[in-house]
């Protein structure tokens, strides 16, 4: 099955999914408003895909269990039956409850007290117990099994794969939050921006990877359901099946946490490498360093509620992650990019999620431009990629990937890559929520050649195009200076002040002066000539770094000219009357 049919068929695992469990949610209407859905569809998925999960081995784990249950260590023998880290000792399953429907509360629970410890860490985030007991004293908890428990609700990762998965709870996370009509409290990150960043990622050392095995750790710090760990693992398992590849993860929603906890038991993944907390101010992986960091954190949402531990840790300078900076408390984007470079490894690699602001928000001297400073001078920032506009699912704005590395390789030193990808798309035949385009399996391709390519060039697919500029880490930074003029006094003449002219407060200004070009130069070339008397007052120069992408890309078109325009005008004024007369059936004359 090649990509484009893999991915039909994962989007109709996905809706099917998705909208199966969305009508069995339907059923619980009145009892729950519908933002209120998940505190009873989102544990149920987890419940059932651990269910049918475990429906091979169920007999194994049984007969395993009887032979064991006296022993006081006999964990790792049903877990060696089940296949998996996890396992159920009940005697139930979802066909058995249904069997005895006036004892379904009480079986139930007992059917989920079978399940081994770490399953029941997963189910006390969603505190479903009181839910059930709601449903059941509402004659709805049997209904909701039964619906669950049918053939088209079948889970089992034979059929659903672990990234499917992701995508189902994700899908399902979106209607709840529609139905509230607010944000989902995340970007959901389609799987064909992931792969993108998945191959921007390992492109430098594909080879590498093939030939040598690969043994990775993968570390997402705003994981959501975990759906980009998951495909990253798939990416680096296709290179190499024999991958030892370990994930870590950390999530600040409890549902969406315990989501990520269970795909990773699903995976026979480590559960412990999956972190409840919120990564700005509770680091669950601190004094760990990572292979590759992926991630799509928040923006233009304010910190305002963690500004009392982040600055605390910014106090501490180069020990803490925020030394470098901290940006406006309205966006605590670039955050995540300093805790997501404090966790790479000295030849680890991170792809991270953008909006424009990141790339020039922030005076010379503050937050945001000495967070770029700090990237760019150390020369970690290797390339960014404008992805196309609608490319999310609820933000239709301008977005970019970061690739950022600590160990560049020898071509691209002192180098950064910008490509502009906002073309190379294909549209969608069905939108989804504001995502209106797709970056097809081709689209990829040329978009990852043209980054590794490492040229200055245009590329096109179809209608389709991409350019790709090469600049110098200096081209990103400038001086920003401060420009007096002197004071003058009744006749004319310069105010002196212990034989220095005084600066004129109402006619200072400021300038930009490229890295590249020398300050006293500029101000004799471009200012002088305007201002014979102006001089820069050197205390107040400070360095700023921006990324200028729009200017950096722009392509001046020639206006129209003036009488095509008229002529246009008057084509929409004869037509305008045409359509008058029509209706009044009266004639209208129109001057020339």
């Amino acid at each position: 099955m090649n990509e484009s049919m893999f991915h039909q068929q994962t989007g109709i695992n996905i809706q099917e999914k998705a909208n199966l469990i969305w009508s069995i949610a339907d059923s619980i209407r009145g009892l729950y408003k519908p933002h209120q859905y998940g505190e009873v569809v989102l544990p149920m998925t987890v419940i059932k895909r651990f269910h049918d999960t475990l429906l091979p081995t169920r007999d194994k784990v049984q007969e395993t269990y009887q032979k064991v249950k006296h022993l006081e260590v006999k964990e790792g023998f049903l877990q060696k039956a089940s296949g998996y880290g996890f396992y159920n000792v009940s005697n139930f399953t979802f066909e058995r409850l249904l069997a005895e429907p006036d004892n379904i509360e009480e079986n139930f629970l007992a059917y989920l007290n079978g399940f081994s410890e770490n399953v029941q860490d997963v189910l006390k985030n969603f505190e479903f117990e009181r839910e059930i007991r709601k449903l059941a004293n509402n004659d709805k908890l049997f209904f909701i099994i039964q619906e669950f428990n049918s053939e088209k609700a079948y889970m089992g990762p034979d059929r659903i794969t672990s990234t499917d998965m992701g995508y189902i709870f994700e899908e399902l996370i979106k209607k709840f939050s529609e139905s509230y009509d607010e944000e989902a409290g995340s970007h959901f990150t389609s799987r064909d921006i992931i792969y993108l960043m998945t191959d921007l990622l390992i492109a430098e050392e594909k080879d590498v990877l093939i030939d040598e095995g690969v043994a990775k750790t993968v570390y997402d710090q705003t994981m959501g359901t975990s759906q980009m760990l998951s495909a990253m693992e798939e990416r680096l398992k296709a290179l190499d099946a024999e991958a030892d590849v370990t994930t870590f993860g950390q999530e600040i929603n409890e549902q969406t946490f315990a989501i990520a906890k269970a795909d990773t038991m699903i995976r026979n993944g480590d559960s412990n490498n999956m972190r409840l907390g919120n990564t700005l101010t509770e680091d669950q992986f601190e004094g760990y360093t990572f292979d590759y960091c992926i991630s799509n954190p928040p923006f233009g949402t304010d910190w305002k509620s963690e500004y009392k531990k982040v600055k605390e840790e910014h106090d501490r300078g180069e020990t803490g992650r925020f030394g470098v900076g901290l940006p406006k408390k309205n966006d605590g984007q670039l955050l995540f990019l300093l805790n997501g470079l404090s966790k790479l490894k000295d030849t680890g690699r991170m792809a991270i999620i953008h909006n424009g602001s990141a790339l020039f928000s922030g005076n010379a001297g503050g937050g945001e431009s000495e967070i770029r400073r700090h990237v760019i001078e150390n020369d970690y920032l290797e390339a960014i990629v404008q992805l196309p506009n609608d490319s999310f699912y609820n933000t239709g704005i301008a977005t970019y990937v970061w690739v950022l590395t600590k160990d560049k390789p020898k071509h691209r030193i002192g180098k950064v890559q910008l490509l502009d990808a906002s073309n190379m798309y294909e549209k969608r035949r069905n939108n989804i929520g504001s995502k209106r385009v797709d970056i097809s399996e081709a689209c990829r391709e040329v978009i990852v050649k043209a980054y590794g390519d490492f040229l200055n060039k245009e590329y096109s697919l179809g209608e389709g195009t991409i350019e790709s500029k090469i600049l110098d880490n200096d081209d990103f930074g400038f001086y920003k200076v401060t420009v007096e003029t002197p004071q003058y006094d009744e006749e004319g003449n310069i105010v002196l002040k212990k034989n220095k002219p005084v600066a004129d407060k109402e006619k200072r200004d400021t300038e930009e002066i490229p890295l590249k070009e020398n300050i006293q130069s500029y101000v004799e070339k471009e200012i002088k000539p305007f201002n014979p008397d102006a001089w820069v007052d050197e205390k107040k120069t400070k360095i700023g770094y921006e990324i200028p992408f729009t200017r950096l890309f722009y392509k001046f078109e020639q206006p129209e000219k003036a009488d095509a325009i008229a002529a246009r005008i008057r084509e929409i004024e004869k037509e305008i009357v045409k359509s008058f007369e029509a209706l009044s059936g009266e004639e209208v004359k129109v001057d020339a």
